[in-house]
This record gives C-alpha cells, sequence and structure tokens, in this order.
C-alpha cells in the first residue's frame, strides 16, 4: 500500500480511497472526517463517494471501522433525545419481507407489556411492503408526525409508529442513493451501519431486529443473514445500545395474507388471538427478548406468559385502537374490515391433480411479484400503490390439501389483473404427494450482553 501520512488523510479524501482500496483500515476520525466530507455541499463529490463505496464493498471493513462509520452516520443529522420518556424506549426493526405486518402486532403488545415503543417505520420498494403503506390503508391514520408530538405520543399512550424524517442520518440517505446504482448493496458492513445509525439516532435504547432470510429477503441465504445480525449486534454492544437479534425464515411469506388491507386485518386478528401460528410465534419471540433485555422478565418463558396474557386479555387490541386513534385513524376498522379499501374481485386458485399434496415449496418474492402485477408494489418512491390487492394463502410449506381444494384467494379489481397473479402465482408453488416438514419461522438467534443502565437515550 503507498506510504501515506495521517496529515494527508486529514484533508485528502482520496487518500482514504486508496487506503481502503489496499486493504487499510480507516480510524475514527478518518471515518469522522469522509462523513463531514459527504455531508457538506461544497466538499461532496459523488464520483469519491462511489469509489470508496466499492473499496469497501471489495475489501470490507472490520467491526471497529463498522462502528466508527454507524456512530458517524447517526451523528451526520439530528439526534433524538427519548430520555423524557423513561429510562427505557423500545424499537423494532425488520430487514424486509413478504408478509411482515410483524410492527402491527409487536408495537401495542409490547406497549400493553409495559415498554414504551418509539418506532419510525419506511415504505415498501420493490417486492417487499412497507409499515407506513399498510398503516395508511386504515381511514384518516396519519404517519407524519412531528418529532415533538411523536415523542408526545410516546409518553401519553406508550407508542407510536411514524415516518423516518429526513433530519435523521442523511449521510446514509447519500450513500444509500449511490449504492442502488453503483453495485456496492450487497456489502455487510455497508449494511449494517446503514440500518444501525437510524436506530441510533432514532433515540431508542433497547433495539430488536428481525433479520430475513430466504427468497422473499435480501439476505438469501441463512449463514449471510446470521453474519449481517452478529454485526449489527455488536455494533450495537459497541455503541452501548442493547440489540438483540432474530434470523427467521423468508423462503415463504409471513403470515397469510401479503397486501396492505389484508394484512392489517391479518394483524388484527394476530392481536385478537386467533392470527397465523407463524406471525404469533414470531412476535412472541420477539417480544419475549425485549422483555428480558429490558429486565421486565427474568427469562423468556414468564416473559412470553406476560405477552400471552396482554393478548387474551385484550390489552394489546386496546393499545392498538388507542395508536389509531391518537394518529387519527378510525378505530371502527378493528371489528370492521371494510371500511380499509376493498378490492373488486376475488378468484380462488385451486389445488390441481387428484388426491391429496402438500405444499412443498412457496417462493416468497414471486408471490410478492404475483401482488405487484395488481399495483400492490412499487419500483420507485413515489409509485402509486393499490392498497385493496393481494394474496390470502389457504396454506402454507408443509399443509396438506386436497385436489381440488382452494390454496389461495387473489384480490384484485380486474378479470385481467387477476389473470396475470395467478399465472406469477403458479410459479410460486410447488407440491409433493408425500408429507413435508413445517419449517420453522426462527432459525437463529443472535445476542450479547450490554447493560441498559449504561445505555444513551
Amino acid at each position: 500500500m503507498p506510504s501515506v501520512s495521517k496529515e494527508v488523510f486529514a484533508v485528502r479524501m482520496v487518500d482514504l480511497i486508496i487506503k481502503k482500496r489496499f486493504g487499510g483500515e480507516h480510524t475514527k476520525e478518518e471515518i469522522d472526517f469522509l462523513i463531514q466530507t459527504i455531508t457538506n455541499p461544497d466538499t461532496y463529490r459523488d464520483y469519491q463517494l462511489s469509489a470508496w463505496l466499492m473499496a469497501v464493498c471489495w475489501r470490507g471493513m472490520n467491526m471497529d471501522e463498522t462502528a466508527f462509520l454507524t456512530d458517524a452516520m447517526a451523528r451526520s443529522g439530528e439526534m433524538l433525545d427519548l430520555s423524557a420518556i423513561g429510562p427505557v424506549v423500545g424499537d423494532k426493526h425488520s430487514t424486509g419481507g413478504v408478509g411482515d405486518k410483524t410492527t402491527i402486532v409487536f408495537v401495542p403488545m409490547l406497549a400493553a407489556a409495559g415498554i414504551p415503543m418509539a418506532k419510525l417505520s419506511g415504505r415498501g420498494l420493490g417486492h417487499t411492503g412497507g409499515t407506513l403503506d399498510k398503516l395508511e390503508a386504515i381511514p384518516g391514520f396519519n404517519v407524519k408526525l412531528e418529532i415533538d408530538a411523536f415523542i408526545q405520543q410516546v409518553k401519553d399512550i406508550g407508542a407510536a409508529v411514524g415516518g423516518q424524517t429526513q433530519d435523521l442520518a442523511p449521510a446514509d440517505g447519500l450513500m444509500y442513493a449511490l449504492r442502488d446504482v453503483t453495485g456496492t448493496v450487497e456489502s455487510v458492513p455497508l449494511i449494517a451501519a446503514s440500518v444501525m445509525c437510524k436506530k441510533i439516532a432514532s433515540g431508542a435504547n433497547l433495539i430488536i431486529l428481525d433479520v430475513k432470510c430466504g427468497s422473499g429477503a435480501f439476505m438469501e441465504t441463512e449463514e449471510k443473514a446470521v453474519e449481517l445480525a452478529r454485526t449489527m449486534v455488536e455494533v450495537g454492544y459497541r455503541l452501548k445500545r442493547p440489540v438483540s437479534a432474530v434470523v427467521t425464515d423468508m423462503e415463504q411469506p409471513l403470515g397469510n395474507a401479503v397486501g396492505h388491507t389484508l394484512e392489517i386485518a391479518e394483524a388484527i386478528d394476530t392481536l385478537k388471538g386467533h392470527g397465523p401460528a407463524d406471525l404469533r410465534e414470531l412476535c412472541l419471540e420477539l417480544g419475549s427478548m425485549a422483555l428480558v433485555q429490558a429486565g421486565k422478565s427474568k427469562d423468556e418463558a414468564s416473559a412470553r406468559k406476560v405477552l400471552e396474557e396482554v393478548i387474551s386479555s385484550g390489552k394489546a387490541l386496546e393499545k392498538l385502537e388507542q395508536l389509531i386513534k391518537r394518529q387519527n385513524g378510525n378505530p371502527a376498522v378493528i371489528n370492521d374490515y371494510t371500511l380499509m379499501p376493498q378490492a373488486k374481485l376475488k378468484h380462488e386458485v385451486l389445488v390441481p391433480g387428484t388426491g391429496d399434496k402438500w405444499i412443498a415449496n412457496l417462493n416468497g418474492k414471486t408471490v410478492a411479484e404475483a401482488c405487484k402485477l395488481m399495483g400492490a408494489g412499487r419500483s420507485k418512491k413515489d409509485d402509486p400503490i393499490n392498497l385493496a390487492v393481494g394474496v390470502v394463502l389457504h396454506g402454507k410449506v408443509g399443509s396438506k390439501l386436497t385436489a381440488g381444494q382452494s390454496v389461495a384467494t387473489i384480490y384484485g379489481d380486474t378479470p385481467e389483473m387477476i389473470a396475470l397473479a395467478e399465472a406469477k402465482f403458479l410459479e410460486a408453488i410447488r407440491y409433493s404427494d408425500a408429507a413435508v416438514d413445517v419449517p420453522p419461522v426462527v432459525r437463529a438467534r443472535v445476542a450479547r450482553e450490554s447493560s441498559l443502565s449504561g445505555a444513551k437515550s
């Protein structure tokens, strides 16, 4: 590697590029300089940032560098102070998947169990759905909360779900835009820093991560998902933010519903105690980790009992009703799903052939693409979406069905739309004539000891 002095590193972006290109390790001062440079319009050069991103994608970053980068990106904009809410404030992040309505169950469930939840969410892009889009299927629901109102709502009712402001981690926005067009998205350190900088800037001091793996997820293999989870947990530990993570199955959709109105209805069903088993299990698993991490329960068995009680007693559903009311939504949707956007037509997809069959494979990404053909997804951030359309599954991998039985219901607005979606859906499913095991929803767990008393808030 060329010999370059520390003084030169302090003033020249090109030397950071060269250093990383030759496999060098950046200091905290160098990372701070890089972030200061790219967030200053007078010194920002997209071609230099692109070159550095490519060098990182090629050479990687060690854990110290990743933590330095996360911290600097978090401090590049507004840092929320949630200390007025209480000593423990929770947040949850999913890396994105098909049918993932976990937040809509998880936030009111944890709030009902005594953990204030300050959840900043995003919109859907590509084949993954966004929590904000789903919540907007509830008539009147406002996701555009001012920060002061967001914090006050968490203080008042224990929960709020809103959109992330542009003032949080602006350095991440600059990097993300370039990563997408320069082929540098698939870098674990860059992904970890991108996720964690927003969590750090958002102010929560109890962070639960759901890292998806499989065909419907960004990380297609369990190995890469575990690597990402471990990196984010370690970064949180180094920045004194307790982080726990699970790696969960996204080879097939989560739950049975894929589509905005349909997923809100399924989330409400889950809070009523009769949602799909995999969605319920994931929420209980994540929630149990959070209660133990927060010191609310001594172990996960007792934590699970607490969560099961807030569901069976109706307290979690009441908390969702409070959340909807406070954010100007119509709480009557809890008992009348038809108040949300409704598709004009529905069509049953039947199991072919004769006799009994088991679902052997259900490709999550292809199911999402079937919904996207009807307008349920977007390719660009400002694309309109159809909140009413989607698919409801009547079986998952391991389910036993009989020929002629409905395996899914497609909800669309025109026969042509439904025909396109059905053709794509049929590409997603494969049957077996012999029994198939039901796959576990949780593949792995990652945690590290850290004290909430030492966490920043």
